[in-house]
């Protein structure tokens, strides 16, 4: 039909070109003849609304095809990772699926999506994961290297190497680029054999401009999988020297939770009163920069337990972590004041951004949102 369309409008343009082009060159087109000019802006109209709808029909596949959002990324069967951090200013920019190209030797009716994702503040700071399934190099590299450095940082998952530059551990800096990582999948099925194709496993790169290495740090430790609660955790190393992978319940780690058990303490009401939750939403940024209200000289990991050891009373408050997927935790939580009674609870919450004003200017904070609480 576009097609029949586009040959018409070809032959209505060439007819008003011819008549366009002969009243041109014609004495006439100077006055003589005064319809001559109502040919002329008639010619013109036509040739507006020609363009107007090939326009239109270029420009229509585009508007059948919209941009693809993390909901999507939750419909893959791969393993997509995501931050739960992001640096102050940091927004959703895009996120892309596209597919790879299948092998003759592979099964041709299954698609092999990638993903990419950038998060910006609009100006130059950036955060962005790639994803890649074969034909990798090298991410470690940079065109100016005299003025680039490497270095190495923890992750919940394991060490992982970054180049950097300037040169410095301090200050935003122009380039960040992480080595690539093998999701478990992509382990699983290079373990086949060297000539095996994966099908669900990846690589994946991180990479940023415009931020330090601290807050590349943050936001790296934060990552997690998206969408598949039963998807195992990877540990980041680069891409030829993959380790081993361990299949955790629930996307996450007891451990992966870093919160003072002070907070929970907020939540719980007194021994003597009844009423709880008493704080239903917490501010995480504030928490970790008062280091005197949440001192954290008395922590100390016991097994699944995170212990605070109360001074000069002999008690405690310690939590535990029983689910986690995602941002959406459930913890059991435990308080002593020093004698023979300890109380109980569960208490379920996500960890979510949250825009405030503090002294009349905007910022985001991590806030900790309870959704349930039984007292036991």
């Amino acid at each position: 039909m576009s097609l029949a369309i586009l040959a018409q409008f070809s032959v209505r343009w060439e007819a008003d070109s011819f008549a366009a082009k002969t009243a041109f060159n014609s004495r006439q087109f100077c006055g003589v003849r005064p319809n001559c000019a109502v040919m002329t802006r008639n010619g013109i109209q036509r040739m507006l609304s020609c363009f107007f709808l090939s326009a239109l029909l270029f420009f229509w596949p585009m508007a059948l095809s919209p941009a693809a959002t993390l909901d999507d990324l939750k419909q893959l069967e791969i393993t997509c990772y995501v931050p739960s951090y992001l640096t102050k200013g940091l927004r959703l920019r895009n996120v892309e699926v596209t597919y790879d190209e299948v092998q003759g030797n592979e099964n041709q009716n299954h698609q092999l999506p990638l993903y990419s994702i950038q998060y910006g503040n609009g100006w130059n700071a950036t955060f962005t994961i790639e994803s890649a399934r074969e034909g990798i190099g090298d991410r470690n590299l940079m065109a100016d290297e005299e003025n680039a450095e490497e270095t190495e940082i923890k992750s919940p998952f394991g060490p992982m190497n970054l180049i950097y530059r300037p040169k410095g551990k301090d200050g935003r800096k122009d380039e960040i680029i992480a080595n690539w990582v093998n999701d478990p999948h992509m382990n699983e099925e290079k373990a086949k054999g060297p000539d095996s194709h994966p099908v669900l496993g990846r690589f994946h790169g991180f990479s940023a401009t415009g931020i330090t290495l601290a807050e590349f740090a943050k936001i790296i430790q934060s990552l997690h999988p998206v969408g598949n609660n039963n998807a195992p955790m990877s540990h980041p190393t680069p891409a030829t020297n993959a380790r081993s992978s361990e299949r955790i319940s629930g996307e996450t780690s007891p451990a992966a939770l870093k919160v003072h058990p002070k907070v929970f303490n907020m939540i719980d009401c007194w021994v003597s009163d009844s009423e709880s939750p008493v704080a239903t939403e917490i501010n995480l940024n504030a928490v970790e920069k008062n280091g005197n209200q949440f001192n954290e000289d008395g922590l100390k990991q016991d097994g699944d337990w995170l212990v605070y050891s109360v001074p000069d009373t002999g008690g405690f408050m310690r939590y535990r972590v029983l689910e986690a997927k995602g941002n959406h935790y459930k913890i059991e939580y435990q308080e002593n004041g020093g004698g023979t009674l300890t109380t109980a609870s569960t208490i379920e919450f996500e960890i979510e951004k949250r825009n405030i004003h503090r002294n009349g200017s905007p910022m985001t904070i991590r806030a900790l949102r309870v959704l349930a609480h039984t007292q036991k």
